[in-house]
């Protein structure tokens, strides 16, 4: 599947079916995250794998959703390891978790395997609930999984902006 055609099929999974996901594919996609670029390639990322049903369990206190997944993904930054600009001290943490999340997320969508990204999530509660260090952030979390037969991406999915409400050439 090229680029274009791999990015525009994934959409937010919001109902997964029970079908756990096979260790191979997991591998793959903890590959992709290991390998994603980040700020002089410090690779402060952490990545918690939430695969059983106590660690399913306790997630469930501490986001919003709950979509069924079988999977989620809980990546932090290690806020000691991140790069920092000399002039204002702004922290690559952020970016660098978004950028591994991303990579994570669709290796995971050209495997079959489909993810939210959850947002709304309280990171003071999944730091008590999985005895993350105080010098972790938990900053993204992919919950994953097969979808379930019925599950169709959302409607606004395929609503783009025009290019140029969005791009400025200069």
């Amino acid at each position: 599947m090229d680029f274009i055609k791999l990015a525009e099929e994934r959409f937010s999974v919001r109902k997964f079916s029970d079908r756990q996901v096979e260790q191979d594919k997991l591998d793959l996609i903890l590959k992709a995250g290991q390998i994603a670029p980040t700020a002089c390639n410090i690779q402060p990322q952490r990545i918690y794998v939430l695969q059983s049903q106590e660690a399913l369990e306790k997630l469930q206190k501490c986001k919003m959703s709950h979509f069924g997944e079988t999977l989620a993904i809980l990546i932090c930054v290690d806020t000691k390891a991140c790069w920092k600009r000399e002039y204002d001290g702004k922290a690559s943490g952020d970016i660098d978790a978004a950028i591994v999340t991303t990579h994570m997320m669709l290796a995971a969508q050209e495997l079959g395997i489909g993810s939210t990204w959850v947002m709304h999530f309280i990171p003071e509660a999944v730091r008590a609930e999985f005895e993350i260090p105080d010098h972790e952030e938990p900053v993204s979390l992919l919950v994953m999984g097969y979808a379930a037969n019925d599950e169709k991406p959302s409607a606004f999915h395929m609503q783009k902006k025009d290019l140029k409400e969005i791009v400025t050439v200069l």
